[in-house]
């Protein structure tokens, strides 16, 4: 019994990395669609304020954003005037865009291993640079190692997210594979099929590197 419960899980393993996208696809448009939400846009700015990567979004410099943190679902007229100025919404708007558009692609590789290759590739990326929040974000920490803050757990949570994204990535780039081997073999087939000897498509030989004296 158990032995066939093992083999129906070892067969299914390509329906489990199609559940992997679609679980990406999930949290990405999830995440990326509540980024045009003010409280959601603002949560962000102290990972995106001390990011070397991404401090250039903002007008503010760090820490200047510290006196204008609402509380989720607060509304302080005077910190949402900072953070328009900011351009804390504007780029919420944009990120949320970003994130959206590579779950798309993520989810997308169900029916095309280009996209999908695409996709898991800035998946991966994204995740990455997330992470890089843990190093340059002194709220992920309560103090420090290895005591995470609420928002340095969620961001070392990305984690599961970009192992799912090389999972799906390396998925993607066997189909490519045996995509290019399946049109190699059709070619060749073709080839065949049209009756051309193999002399007639084996390289030339080489020229001679000298000439031969005439006699």
């Amino acid at each position: 019994m158990m032995q066939r419960y093992l083999k129906w899980l070892a067969g299914r393993e390509r329906s489990f990395i199609h559940l992997t996208r679609i679980a990406i696809f999930i949290v990405m448009a999830w995440i990326g669609g509540l980024k045009f939400v003010p409280y959601e846009a603002e949560s962000i700015v102290p990972l995106v304020a001390n990011s070397p990567l991404m401090e250039f979004f903002y007008a503010k410099p760090a820490p200047e954003y510290k006196q204008h943190m609402n509380k989720e679902g607060e509304l302080v007229p005077k910190n949402r005037v900072w953070h328009q100025e900011n351009r804390t919404y504007l780029f919420a708007d944009f990120l949320g865009t970003v994130i959206i558009a590579i779950g798309i692609l993520v989810l997308l590789g169900v029916f095309s291993p280009t996209l999908g290759f695409i996709g898991a590739l800035l998946a991966a990326a994204m995740s990455c640079v997330t992470l890089s929040f843990l190093i340059t974000t002194p709220e992920a920490w309560v103090s420090h190692f290895p005591y995470l803050s609420g928002g340095g757990r969620l961001v070392v949570k990305d984690v599961i997210m970009l192992s799912g994204a090389l999972v799906c990535l390396s998925s993607s780039a066997q189909e490519l594979l045996k995509e290019h081997r399946y049109e190699g073999a059709r070619i060749g087939a073709g080839t065949a099929a049209a009756g051309v000897p193999a002399s007639n498509t084996a390289p030339l030989p080489a020229a001679p590197t000298s000439a031969t004296p005439e006699q």
